[in-house]
């Protein structure tokens, strides 16, 4: 039976960072809400229409069968031992899911530089605050979050230029969509991004060339960044991080 990714259609969003795991892969799987009926589908299990077990509070979540799995960190977790994607150790896979935790903290605070207020407002309604926030964004969280995952590849004992073990990993593709999602958000003040990061840019470089992720990115089924995601790219916003 196919995997079933529910999340928002029209947007990478937070289901991407599954979708490149089931991608790298070539997993059997059904994007749901790019189907006529998905979105209905989606949504009923999020009214508890399936069951306490199965109703998830938002989206992405993952069907397998009779197993609900919500949230990205969560999903990833579930997923990668079944699709070869993290170690087979506990501890590594302990780490693996720790890193993207902390990716999903990371996220948090990428989506904020746009809605910094609510996320019930417009961007429109805010962009003074996200100016604000996206200024202090770009000086102290990015080199605190990006300095931290270039130092544990660069202080990997396996030496091969991967986050966790000594292979591709799910946290290697997630790095790979925060690197490119970043460079698409705010293109100016991650000019230097290859100097600044070095281990996370040869990670996303070393990511893009995958054969099955090269040809997923160049697929009908990867859909464009745009100003409905996690990653928007306003100008006003792409400050100088200083």
């Amino acid at each position: 039976m196919a995997y079933e990714l529910y999340y928002w259609d029209g947007i990478q969003g937070r289901g991407e960072f599954v979708r490149l795991a089931l991608e790298e892969v070539r997993a059997d799987y059904l994007d749901v809400t790019r189907d006529g009926q998905g979105m209905q589908r989606m949504l009923d299990y999020m009214r508890g229409r399936h069951g306490y077990d199965h109703m998830p509070f938002a989206p992405p979540f993952l069907r397998d069968g009779d197993i609900v799995v919500p949230h990205v960190a969560n999903i990833l977790h579930y997923l990668g031992p079944k699709l070869g994607l993290v170690p087979k150790d506990e501890k590594s896979r302990i780490l693996a899911h720790g890193l993207q935790l902390t990716i999903t903290d990371f996220v948090a605070e990428v989506h904020d530089t746009h809605h910094p207020i609510s996320t019930d407002d417009y961007y429109e309604d805010q962009k003074d605050e996200a100016k604000a926030r996206s200024r202090a964004f770009l000086k102290h969280r990015v080199p605190k979050f990006m300095g931290y995952f270039d130092r544990i590849i660069g202080a990997n004992p396996a030496k091969g230029g991967h986050a966790v073990g000594g292979g591709l990993s799910y946290v290697d593709l997630s790095l790979f969509q925060l690197a490119e999602g970043l460079s698409y958000a705010f293109p100016r003040a991650t000019e230097n991004f290859a100097k600044d990061y070095p281990h996370v840019a040869k990670v996303r470089d070393m990511v893009r060339k995958r054969p099955n992720i090269e040809a997923y990115l160049t697929s009908k089924r990867r859909l464009a960044f745009n100003e409905s995601g996690i990653f928007r790219h306003y100008p006003e916003l792409d400050q100088d991080p200083a």
